[in-house]
């Protein structure tokens, strides 16, 4: 992360490249929701890849799901969001701006306009309603999920018989939540859609503080993996005045984004809270039976859960940086190949070298690689775009290519150029990415 970058420069970078813009724009803009462009979807794939390929290797027994968006009433009654998922909120009474009352001092003027004229504090629940059917009845209500854990927890008895499993397990899952924030803000760090990444350890009791301590170890080394700079990275354990009231443990890992150290994911160990809650409000019995002892228990459960689009913002703040390059000012975005949303761009010097050049990109693209091909502009401007959306690697076909059969490979980092051998480019790419994309 360059001491040059701001959360300005990352949105202003976000919509001038394609990785991100404002949701319906042309209509005004939906405050909290935002449309993923193409740079940025490559950017997520690739973080969705990686996440999951890690969370399948740490353990032996690792399953995925997905569960449904809408959820019943009932299902949210009994996890305890219909009645506790609040956040406070108070009004500027003078200038009508609304603020989550723990983000500002009411001792203090509103920021907005200078008054003090407060409401009083008052909770908000922050899911989204809605009726199932033809009718509006409170037997109709249903939410958008305000978390996927719960969808994990109420298939957990199913998953269990039908994929013939013991404990402990895990139970991962991928997708969209909805949170109606009070006030989001800090460009995609909270938003009111999102997506999240979850995994539920279900396990014994005794086990639960080895297992908690092997899942934030694990999930701080996923971080490191993936190409993000430790000094910008800590664990925090919460306080005991913090801690869920079923919870004995949690930490969170932070990164120090432009705005200051905040939470990146959470580990947290959640007891057999929320099966005994399912067990007593559906009547279902979501117990296990121990062949050893012979008798009956619910699981405790070890829970990792980290924001898509936090890590989105997290990778573009750590590897944002400005240097100069031919005299002028240059942006680079410092990606790791892994997680670069193209690995490698293919710019024929001139319109003349098209058709060669376009050939060895067809035949790396055929490899599942994501590339570009890019013939506008000059040379040097083509690498800039490059250098600005991550690309580690540019290949240039020029006039000697035709007589020598080389090419020319500059890297993003460095700028530094080599030439190689047309047919070694699989090659080169084979041992810049590894195995993550081939």
């Amino acid at each position: 992360m360059s001491s040059s970058m701001s959360l300005d420069k990352i949105t202003s970078l976000c919509k001038r490249r394609g990785f991100m813009f404002q949701s319906a724009e042309i209509y005004g803009g939906l405050n909290g929701v935002y449309d993923t462009g193409p740079l940025g979807t490559l950017l997520k794939q690739n973080i969705r890849s990686l996440w999951t390929k890690d969370t399948q290797t740490a353990k032996d027994a690792i399953l995925f799901m997905e569960g449904s968006i809408l959820g019943p009433q009932a299902m949210w009654v009994a996890s305890g969001h219909v009645e506790n998922f609040h956040d406070p909120m108070v009004d500027c009474q003078t200038c009508k701006h609304r603020y989550r009352a723990d983000d500002i001092n009411l001792e203090k003027p509103c920021p907005n306009c200078g008054t003090t004229a407060w409401t009083s504090v008052r909770q908000f629940n922050m899911m989204f309603s809605t009726h199932v059917g033809a009718t509006q009845e409170q037997a109709s209500i249903a939410y958008l999920r305000p978390e996927t854990a719960q969808s994990i927890f109420v298939n957990f008895k199913n998953i269990l018989s039908t994929m013939r499993i013991k404990i402990p397990f895990g139970i991962a899952q991928i997708g969209k939540a909805f949170r109606n924030e009070i006030t989001p803000k800090q460009f995609v760090f909270r938003m009111r859609e999102f997506e999240q990444m979850e995994l539920e350890w279900f396990c014994h009791e005794k086990n639960t503080k080895e297992d908690f301590e092997f899942w934030v170890n694990r999930r701080f080394l996923f971080y490191k993996k993936i190409g993000i700079q430790e000094k910008n990275l800590r664990v925090r354990k919460h306080k005991k005045d913090e801690l869920s009231h079923y919870s004995q443990y949690t930490s969170d890992i932070e990164y120090n984004f432009p705005f200051g150290w905040k939470e990146l994911e959470g580990i947290a160990y959640r007891g057999n809270f929320d099966l005994s809650q399912h067990t007593q409000h559906s009547g279902k019995d979501l117990s296990v039976f121990d062949e050893k002892t012979q008798t009956s228990y619910i699981p405790h459960v070890v829970e990792s859960s980290v924001g898509v689009d936090r890590i989105f913002l997290m990778l573009l703040s750590d590897a944002y940086d400005e240097d100069i390059a031919d005299n002028e000012q240059r942006i680079v975005l410092r990606l790791s190949p892994q997680m670069a949303p193209y690995k490698a761009a293919f710019l024929p010097l001139t319109k003349k070298q098209v058709e060669p050049m376009h050939a060895l990109y067809k035949s790396i693209q055929k490899l599942g690689i994501h590339v570009q091909f890019d013939v506008s502009g000059s040379i040097g401007k083509r690498y800039r775009r490059q250098d600005e959306i991550g690309t580690p690697v540019c290949f240039t076909y020029d006039f000697d290519s035709q007589t020598d059969y080389c090419i020319t490979v500059r890297d993003r980092d460095t700028m530094k150029q080599e030439r190689i051998a047309i047919d070694r480019v699989k090659e080169y790419l084979i041992k810049l990415l590894g195995i993550h994309c081939l």
